[in-house]
């Protein structure tokens, strides 16, 4: 916002917005003092004023991670696992650093020594809620913020896309690991994965508003690429699903990380390695590819756009 006064014979006009520094200047005439003062306001709207950096001198790493984790992260469908990455990432040194004093370097630094310790993919998806935090806080909350730090941070995610799909005795194996599993929903989910070729966190987050047993159908409202689908039931999917009890406001009512830390549990009694739980969709998707259906219905099952991503999935198996 501008303000003038009149000193002497001459117009004074200072321009003051929050995280910018001061502009002033003086002029003979008012109309110029006016003029002057428009241009700038314009050019402060393109984010062309200088930019005062105490602003960013109050506000810590570490405050900014813990805003974005506390009031975006919620209303965000990987809540979950983000909240988990930036609570790690909280207890990293740079978390202590103002703002200002946040370069590319730190995030270099700090990208060496993680890819000795996981890959390069999945620190890209660590990275992740990293780079929008910045991005929120320079766009929505106003910050001052003239370069995203990450911008400049380069990392290579080569595309280890896997194959993996179940051999001969893995199914009767998990099968029978199951049994000592104290929760026996756990199995019912496995299950349940191979006979819809759905995603963990759609089948942990199926309701039974969106369970339709009549008509042997389930509706995911809203999958990875933000597309709804509607899937037939097999039989036995829809037999797992009538096991269930409808009081519970899920179909499955498991926590994402119960399942995890069971699932590793369950590879380590059934002496399977190197399978993931996401492997089961691979499988699952690939034995409709073997039964018989097509590109477009494979492509409704699983909820790709891509017609070429179903390539990465439906091959020939080859049991040994």
């Amino acid at each position: 916002m501008a303000s003038f006064r009149k000193r002497g014979s001459k117009w004074q006009v200072q321009i003051r917005r929050q995280g910018q520094t001061p502009l002033s200047r003086t002029f003979l005439l008012k109309t110029d003092a006016q003029e002057w003062a428009r241009e700038m306001e314009r050019t402060a709207d393109r984010r062309g004023l200088p930019i005062d950096a105490k602003v960013l001198d109050k506000v810590t790493l570490r405050q900014l991670v813990e805003r974005y984790r506390d009031t975006v992260l919620p209303r965000k469908k990987g809540a979950e696992v983000e909240t988990y990455i930036l609570n790690a990432f909280l207890r990293e040194p740079m978390c202590r650093k103002p703002v200002s004093q946040i370069i590319p370097a730190d995030f270099a630094a700090y990208r060496d020594r993680r890819l000795q310790e996981i890959t390069s993919k999945s620190l890209k998806r660590q990275f992740s809620p990293i780079h929008n935090m910045f991005e929120v806080a320079r766009d929505e909350w106003g910050l001052p913020i003239l370069e995203n730090p990450m911008d400049k941070v380069k990392l290579k995610a080569f595309d280890n896309k896997r194959e993996r799909r179940l051999k001969a005795g893995e199914l009767e194996r998990i099968v029978a690991a199951c049994q000592t599993t104290r929760n026996p929903i756990i199995l019912k989910v496995i299950l349940f994965a191979l006979e819809t070729a759905m995603r963990r966190g759609e089948i942990l987050a199926l309701g039974w508003d969106q369970v339709d047993l009549e008509r042997r159908s389930v509706t995911v409202q809203e999958s990875k690429n933000g597309y709804s689908r509607t899937i037939p039931l097999t039989s036995k999917a829809h037999v797992i699903l009538c096991s269930l009890q409808m009081g519970d406001t899920k179909a499955f009512p498991v926590s994402s990380n119960a399942l995890k830390l069971s699932w590793v549990r369950i590879m380590e009694r059934a002496n399977i390695t190197d399978l993931h739980f996401h492997d089961l969709r691979h499988e699952a998707i690939s034995n409709f590819a073997e039964n018989g259906l097509g590109i477009i219905e494979l492509c409704w099952l699983s909820g790709h756009r891509d017609p070429r991503m179903i390539m990465r999935y439906a091959h020939k198996n080859e049991k040994f």
